[in-house]
């Protein structure tokens, strides 16, 4: 039998025994100024609010006739959901009470430019669908989305990754809190546009999809037109092992929690596969199952223990759901640090929204909880066996009736495998239940929409727009022996294109242009400069003038300094030769550097100093203090060297 190792023990040979395999679906928004079917801006993030909306989520019928399970599911949990909207960014269209408009054009657009570099079949036609949320994250219950092109793929080593489709589709709301029976979200995001490119299950390490999912995102950054920063880019990943089901982690916020996240996903799989081994061999089939529930409220009344304490004590009820032939399965180990009674858990804080943890109490660990001859008399009165397993839970009449059908639901899965699930991703690396998987009957027609030609026209003039893919980009920038951390940030950079302007147009070398687009800018950033109000144009004449010879190199980051300064003020406008002769700017040919350093050295107590490095580096930094960005420092050294040379007493005295 195959056993799982520690995580940084796996080995791709590991994955492979286990039949791991993955896939993803990247969220990224775009960067547009409206949303995608209403006219509202598309804005950053706020936790301000004008007012709040209730609102209960009912499933509906599908276009034959059924019910999504997992609309059924949401449903059970009887959620009030509360909106808070704010008026400037929220129209009656995200509350459904006004028709759609027209999809925006610029985020068909931007679409199109992203599914060609995923070398997606497109469309020819878009048709709008509707997919059902009941979980209340959209007011109206569902999310408008389509998908825009087919069958595509992306290069990964020695390989390609497919690419199944590419939606594009509108955002949904922030949760701000999900305690009971009450569900908060922010609707600063909801209606924000966004691709969604997903992957086939190519990946068969859980580090191969993390790579890949970097390599998408990077694609998606390069184009420039992807909002970035927190929030903007999530990924749901994919996962099944051998003889288990595809489980979907959501909303990943992080590509460095991927691997974590699928070892322990992986290894949950793989040990509910083991812990149904163990079921068949003591009899209990999805056939022979079977379970009963009591209330034993009074049979626990005199415990001590704090979470049954406290229930009663608000005048709560207790029951308990009996599961025959059970005993043990409930401490089998699932994920790191987690059992089996977790799965039960996380199916009752859910559905029942029994959500103050702990929110059970199980025979596999009596001594933690009642004392034994409490369970002793549970385990009588109810008539259970040593082979049986007994599960407490707690809560309202209504929420504990509730608790005891999923403690029974998810027992009964535990004898059939793996149920497909959509699961949460947790902080400390494993994952929790969030609902079940929705199947195909969540998503129907849209009628009112009409569908959207996209014609042969339009994608030629989003086939001109294409940036250069970043893994050839990549290739050819680490041609010129730019530093690592350069290559990384013009790879995905939008200003890949300035810099290639100032290489090709200007002859700028290369090392020097990279540091300066990537390194200078990043540190006049941190310094609160709004350097980012710079367009290309005004940047490509600051390295002109310094191609031209009108001041040093460096004088370059206090030359972008003041021209961003200006743009910011009342002097917005001002030109590069304004700049420089704020600054001072004159260069200084070899005679003026000269003289400086003569008067420099005369002017020092050369003596005092420790050695003649000592000398040149304090007399450097003096003349450079005069001279940065008239001229370049490798004249001032070899000038200085020479006038050194001249005073031997000094130097060598």
């Amino acid at each position: 039998m195959v056993e799982f190792k520690a995580f940084e023990e796996m080995a791709p040979e590991d994955y492979d025994a286990v039949g791991f395999k993955s896939g993803l679906e990247v969220h990224q928004q775009l960067f547009t100024r409206r949303k995608l079917f209403c006219r509202c801006p598309a804005r950053c993030y706020s936790r301000d609010y004008d007012a709040q909306i209730l609102r209960h989520m009912r499933p509906t019928l599908s276009e034959l006739g059924e019910y999504d399970g997992t609309a059924l599911m949401e449903f059970k949990t009887k959620k009030e959901i509360l909106y808070r909207v704010h008026r400037d960014t929220i129209c009656t269209y995200e509350m459904d009470d006004t028709p759609p408009f027209m999809i925006d054009e610029p985020s068909l657009d931007i679409a199109i430019e992203i599914a060609l570099l995923l070398r997606l079949n497109l469309v020819s036609e878009l048709h709008i669908s509707r997919k059902q949320y009941l979980d209340g994250s959209l007011p109206t219950g569902f999310q408008r989305t389509t998908i825009l092109g087919v069958d595509g793929w992306i290069p990964y080593k020695n390989k390609r990754i497919g690419i199944a489709q590419l939606g594009l589709e509108e955002d949904s709301c922030r949760e701000v809190s999900d305690i009971g029976h009450e569900r908060v979200f922010l609707t600063d995001r909801l209606g924000v546009p966004l691709v969604e490119p997903v992957t086939n299950p190519d990946m068969k390490t859980p580090q191969e999809a993390a790579e890949v999912c970097e390599i998408i995102r990077r694609l998606l950054r390069a184009t420039g037109k992807v909002r970035t920063g927190h929030g903007a880019t999530r990924e749901d990943v994919n996962v099944s092992v051998r003889g288990g089901s595809r489980s979907e982690i959501k909303g990943v916020s992080s590509i460095r929690h991927i691997p974590l996240l699928l070892y322990n996903e992986a290894m949950r799989q793989w040990s509910l596969l083991r812990i149904r081994e163990s079921l068949e061999k003591r009899g209990v089939t999805p056939q022979t199952f079977s379970t009963r529930d009591y209330d034993v409220t009074r049979l626990v009344a005199a415990t001590q223990y704090y979470p049954v304490r406290q229930a009663l004590d608000n005048g709560q009820t207790v029951r308990c759901v009996v599961l025959e032939r059970f005993a043990g399965i409930l401490s089998e180990k699932t994920q790191t640090d987690t059992t089996f009674a977790k799965e039960v858990s996380d199916r009752v804080r859910v559905v029942a929204c029994l959500t103050t943890l702990p929110n059970i109490a199980h025979s596999d660990a009596a001594s933690e909880t009642l004392s034994a001859e409490q369970w002793k008399t549970i385990r009588h009165r109810t008539k259970a066996g040593p082979d049986d397993a007994l599960v407490l839970v707690w809560g309202n009449e209504e929420d504990a009736q509730t608790a005891c059908n999923e403690v029974t639901i998810r027992a009964k899965e535990a004898t059939e495998g793996v149920p497909r699930e959509t699961r949460q991703a947790l902080r400390d690396g494993t994952t929790g239940f969030e609902r079940i998987l929705p199947g195909p009957e969540r998503m129907y027609p849209d009628t009112d929409l009409p569908p959207v030609a996209v014609s042969p026209d339009r994608v030629e003039k989003a086939r001109a727009r294409l940036p250069e893919p970043p893994w050839e980009r990549e290739v050819r920038y680490g041609s010129l022996n730019l530093p690592p951390d350069v290559v990384r940030v013009l790879v995905v950079s939008p200003r890949y294109r300035l810099f290639d302007r100032l290489t090709g147009e200007l002859g700028i070398d290369p090392v020097f242009a990279g540091v300066a687009v990537v390194r200078v800018w990043k540190a006049l950033l941190r310094e609160g400069l709004p350097v980012g109000g710079l367009s290309d144009e005004e940047v490509f004449a600051v390295f002109k003038a310094y191609r031209d010879g009108r001041f040093a190199k460096e004088g370059l980051a206090e030359v972008l300094r003041e021209t961003a300064r200006r743009k910011n003020a009342a002097t917005a406008g001002a030109g590069i030769d304004e700049v420089l002769d704020v600054l001072g700017y004159t260069p200084a040919d070899e005679d003026t550097v000269r003289v400086l350093a003569g008067e420099s050295i005369r002017q020092t107590d050369i003596q005092a100093l420790y050695n003649p490095g000592s000398v040149h580096r304090y007399l450097m930094g003096h003349l450079m203090e005069q001279l940065r960005g008239r001229t370049d420092g490798s004249v001032v050294a070899a000038v200085l060297e020479e006038e050194l040379r001249k005073h031997k007493e000094p130097v060598h005295g």
